[in-house]
């Protein structure tokens, strides 16, 4: 059978345990269906780049798939209809991959380095980025008229 990665977002609004429902009836589908599912990611609740739907967030889910096409058909139609999810993308592959995804390697980084993203610990610097502008001293005519002047 071929091999499949599906990634599903359900709405922010949605608890983690609902999400773990929905991946544990669509797991049940694949089975009935002859299929099975792997490895099981999820990727929390993580800020989506536009708005969907009036959504700013989802929850992201990686399912790794050895199903029949009509399976994975099946699947993607009850999806569709479910009003918690949001998106969802299947691609076939050639191999699973074993070890953790990528959105799980870079959570792991993350954590590790404080949550503080790329840019590091950069310190309390103050005003605007810790450049000293000094005295600027007289600005003298700027061109304009002053309030004084009528």
């Amino acid at each position: 059978m071929p091999l499949y990665e599906h990634v599903f977002l359900a709405r922010q609004d949605v608890s983690a345990q609902q999400v773990e429902q929905m991946v544990e009836q669509y797991k049940a589908l694949i089975s009935t269906n002859g299929g099975n599912v792997g490895k099981v990611e999820s990727w929390g609740l993580r800020t989506l780049a536009y708005r969907i739907n009036k959504n700013r967030k989802a929850h992201y889910t990686l399912m790794n798939l050895d199903a029949s096409p009509a399976a994975v058909a099946e699947m993607e139609r009850q999806m569709r209809i479910n009003e918690d999810i949001l998106r969802f993308m299947t691609l076939r592959v050639e191999e699973h991959e074993e070890e953790q995804s990528a959105m799980m390697q870079k959570r792991d980084r993350d954590d590790r380095r404080g949550g503080r993203g790329d840019r590091g610990d950069r310190g309390d610097r103050g005003d605007r980025g810790g450049r000293d502008r000094g005295d600027r001293g007289d600005r003298g005519d700027r061109g304009g008229r002053r309030f004084d002047e009528e």
